[in-house]
């Protein structure tokens, strides 16, 4: 969805006379304005998907997002899953992700786009509520790591059919985290 400058600020206009008014309708001014204001769109047709708007492809970082947070999804719930003795042999094998992995965020002075797609995606569009309450400022670069991580996730999720990820695809997959330059020969 694209809005020109002049259409945005009458759409923000008309949130306001909304609210002033107190019409409740279908749609949520207050959702509208979050949009425009975060410069999210593209969120527009996901919220109201029964509107038939013209068909636009979402921006590749919305893509990025939302495939990182699907593998952190299956990786929490596979750990949540694994016995005391399996979650030490996975904190011993991907060290030093191994122990209790949890998606952290973005960094939010580097990777400030993914973050706020990752809030929005959550906070506003109600998706991936096991992240709810989440800071998702992680403070240190972390897009690399995903994206690796991600490299090892997609051969595997396609076999997902029923149940958790192993213990060797979650070791895997925590594995690639670490910068190459940092593993043991």
């Amino acid at each position: 969805m694209k809005l020109t400058d002049g259409e945005k600020l009458i759409v923000l206009m008309l949130t306001d006379l909304y609210e002033k008014l107190g019409i409740e309708g279908e749609i949520q001014p207050d959702f509208i304005k979050s949009a425009i204001f975060n410069d999210h769109l593209w969120a527009v047709p996901w919220k109201y998907s029964g509107i038939p708007f013209e068909r636009s492809d979402d921006p590749p970082v919305v893509r990025e997002v939302v495939d990182i947070l699907d593998m952190w999804s299956f990786i929490e719930h596979a750990y949540s899953e694994l016995t005391d003795e399996q979650k030490e042999k996975l904190a011993k094998d991907a060290a030093p992700f191994g122990e209790n992995p949890r998606f952290q965020g973005f960094d939010g002075n580097n990777e400030s786009e993914h973050m706020s797609t990752a809030m929005f995606l959550v906070n506003e569009l109600e998706r991936f509520q096991e992240f709810q309450g989440r800071s998702f400022n992680c403070h240190c670069p972390s897009i690399d790591g995903h994206r690796r991580m991600l490299s090892a996730f997609e051969p595997i999720r396609a076999t997902l059919h029923a149940g958790p990820l192993s213990l060797g695809q979650l070791t895997k997959i925590l594995r690639e985290r670490m910068h190459p330059s940092r593993r043991e020969a």
